[in-house]
């Protein structure tokens, strides 16, 4: 019956007035709340002609060949090959004198083109129809509707120039059929509301998403500190699903500026998430909380259900009829076994698990209530602040709901915690006395372990005195046989000169018996040049006792101004005679280059000392190693040993360089030589303390000693000072 209908009355449409020559009367009436209340383009009275001619556009044209259609019919019938739709709309309209010179707003549907004209006069476009040769543009904007004013109830014609294309996914019609409106006429309150009911909207919407993702980050950080308590895995991740939902389902209907295909993408993903929660992780996560084992048939059916809502919302309009109900008739089922696991875990419910069920049924309650306060009152339903609370509510109820189960859990978790501490406690009391019995035993132990110990670090101390003292005086001993030879020479200048006075103080007597005072005093000035050169010579002897009694002695650590040269030039012969003295057969070529500018510096000079004597006589013996090596060789009589001290001043600092042409270190001990007795010597010829001692030396002193080699070719420390 409704069908023959529809089909008398097109048949019967072409005998009234087809010329357009009736308009349509606009009434306060019907502007319900002055929002959207009156759908124009569902309106009777328009007119369409596929194609474009912009001379369509004029108020007094022949509309004769036009169709009525409204511009909410249009579908996909209407698209060329491309899938391209494009046409012109007109209707005629009057206002009621009640609305004359008041502002009203024509609003206008996203995705697709439109140009609209008033009268004939182009007022404003809304994305690009390709006039003019521009490209097609889709709108995607937002708030911007356009206002106008008329101050004459006139019949005015609105014409509307419309290009839109098929959606490129399901369901394959027209992207404006998706939300049903082209073009509406709105009130004079509407920015007002608009932006109004907008601010609401957005506020709440953040506050969800907010409250959300900070519940969720604070969920998995109570994991990764707590990663024993499993059900937090599924709080965290459910939380997060559900954040995510809310995060699309924003982005999805607050769709300013974005494409069709995103539009799309975040409601699939939407639904994506939002089945994912409610048919997956929500009953998982009541039965895992209640301590209940999920069943494999359960499992199974709620993937199926799953799949089969993401295929049904992929395939189906946004707003089809059948997908709302297949999703309530899911969300039934999932009700059903949430409410099933909570009837039969209703005895053993403890703690913390009935906040989930308060969570549960609270956000169950403000469902209902929603529902029923829609129905019974219709400004409840229109009311979007009344609105966005409920659905707060509805959204944070049960997310909510699991921060007092996490906080309860913790609770109960430290009440356990307490209760094992004081059962430790207990039990501890009975063994008090045993343990204190213990631990006098073991402070008995302690002190009598530590008392050896100290012993032992004394023990050890006296002997490191020991050992450097050792060190000292085997490096003393050393020098003894140059200093000898060194000591010789001035005691062996003094007797000769001596035996010379002798001679020469007879022959002055002589002289003066004679009365030959010329004479005399030629006899008593050679007399004196030889007392002079018994005192030069004596002098340099004490200095020789004196230095080696400095380097016998302990050290001050006092620093005084001393010639660096003198001093490497006088234990270099001192090294060199003593080694001489012990083993005739060792010889070898002594080289100086001494830098005259470098004068005196502070140093302490017997420590200095004692560490040349030590970088000397290690040349000494690296190229006395070699030339016994040597020897039994071809080439023995091609090798000269040679060892070099050479001093300069560089910037801030002074450099003394010992050389030798021996073998060099291998490169394997190079980093081990400084090491406390460590030696290559062998046993009996070292203590492999003079180079550690050597470092300690300059390091006392603010220098530095490197050390640079060559395997087979030799080796050649340097010694830096400050000055």
């Amino acid at each position: 019956m409704k069908y023959l209908l529809k089909s008398v009355l097109i048949l019967i449409f072409p005998i009234f007035g087809w010329a357009q020559n009736s308009a349509v009367n606009i009434t306060p009436e019907k502007f319900s709340n002055e929002i959207y209340t009156f759908p124009i383009d569902a309106a009777d009275g328009w007119v369409f002609h596929k194609g474009n001619d912009t001379n369509w556009s004029k108020k007094d044209i022949d509309i004769k060949g036009w169709e009525k259609l409204k511009p909410t019919d249009l579908s996909a019938k209407y698209a060329d090959k491309n899938g391209r739709v494009e046409g012109w709309f007109r209707i005629k309209v009057t206002f009621d004198s009640s609305l004359l010179n008041k502002v009203l707003y024509v609003d206008f549907g996203q995705w697709a083109a439109t140009a609209f004209y008033i009268d004939g006069e182009l007022v404003t476009a809304r994305g690009n129809t390709g006039e003019k040769g521009k490209d097609f543009r889709e709108y995607n904007g937002g708030l911007d509707p356009l206002s106008f004013r008329f101050d004459t109830p006139a019949p005015h014609v609105f014409s509307l120039h419309y290009v839109g294309y098929l959606s490129p996914v399901p369901p394959y019609d027209l992207k404006t059929k998706n939300f049903n409106r082209i073009v509406g006429l709105c009130g004079p309150n509407y920015i007002t509301k608009r932006v109004k009911n907008a601010k609401i909207s957005y506020t709440f919407t953040a506050s969800w998403l907010v409250v959300c993702a900070i519940l969720s980050m604070l969920f998995w950080l109570l994991l990764l500190q707590n990663p024993k308590e499993k059900n937090l895995f599924w709080i965290a991740l459910y939380t997060t699903a559900f954040t995510i939902y809310i995060y699309f389902w924003s982005s999805a209907f607050f769709y300013s500026g974005i494409t069709f295909i995103e539009f799309k993408t975040y409601y699939f993903l939407t639904g994506l998430f939002q089945t994912g929660t409610l048919f997956l992780l929500l009953p998982i996560l009541i039965i895992k909380v209640f301590n209940r084992k999920i069943n494999s048939k359960l499992f199974l059916s709620l993937i199926i259900l799953y799949i089969f809502n993401i295929l049904v919302d992929f395939l189906s309009s946004l707003y089809s009829e059948t997908s709302p109900l297949i999703f309530g008739a899911s969300i039934v089922f999932i009700l059903g076994v949430c409410l099933y696991y909570v009837i039969i875990s209703w005895k053993s419910l403890k703690g913390a698990q009935w906040a989930i069920v308060a969570g549960l049924i609270f956000t169950a309650f403000i469902l209902l209530a929603g529902i029923i306060l829609a129905l019974i009152f219709r400004n409840f339903a229109n009311s979007s602040f009344f609105n966005s609370l409920f659905t707060s509510f509805y959204f944070l109820a049960f997310p909510l709901s699991l921060l007092v189960y996490v906080s309860m859990r913790f609770k109960e978790m430290i009440k356990e915690v307490q209760e094992n501490a004081q059962t430790v406690v207990e039990l501890s009391e009975e063994k008090k006395v045993q343990a204190e019995n213990q631990q006098k035993v073991l402070e008995e132990e302690v002190t009598r372990q530590t008392s050896e110990i100290r012993q032992t670090l004394e023990n050890l101390k006296t002997t490191q005195s020991q050992l450097i003292q050792s060190e000292k005086m085997a490096s003393l001993g050393e020098l003894t046989a140059g200093i000898a030879h060194e000591i010789q020479n001035p005691l062996n200048f003094v007797n000769n000169f001596s035996e010379v006075n002798t001679e020469l103080i007879d022959e002055l007597k002589q002289e003066m018996d004679k009365g030959n005072l010329e004479d005399a005093r030629a006899i008593a000035d050679d007399i004196k040049e030889n007392e002079e050169k018994i005192n030069h010579h004596g002098k340099r002897a004490d200095a020789i006792v004196k230095g080696m009694l400095q380097h016998s002695r302990s050290n001050s650590g006092v620093k005084e101004p001393t010639d660096i040269n003198a001093l490497a030039d006088e234990y270099l012969r001192l090294a060199y005679h003593g080694l001489r003295a012990k083993d005739k057969s060792f010889n070898a070529n002594l080289h100086t280059d001494f830098d005259k500018s470098i004068g005196s510096i502070n140093i302490v000079p017997q420590d200095i000392g004692r560490l040349m004597v030590n970088l000397i006589n290690n040349a000494f013996y690296a190229v006395d190693e070699k030339q016994k090596a040597e020897r039994l060789t071809p080439n023995a009589e091609n090798y000269q040993p040679t060892v070099s001290v050479s001093t300069k001043k560089t910037n801030e600092r002074v450099e003394i360089i010992v050389k030798d042409n021996g073998n060099g270190i291998p490169v394997s001990i190079k980093e081990k030589i400084f090491q406390p007795f460590f030696t290559t010597k062998p046993t009996g010829q070292g203590t492999g303390l003079g180079l550690s001692l050597s470092y300690d030396i300059l390091k006392a002193h603010g220098g530095e000693l490197k050390v640079e080699t060559k395997e087979n070719e030799g080796t050649e420390f340097i010694i830096q000072l400050p000055i």
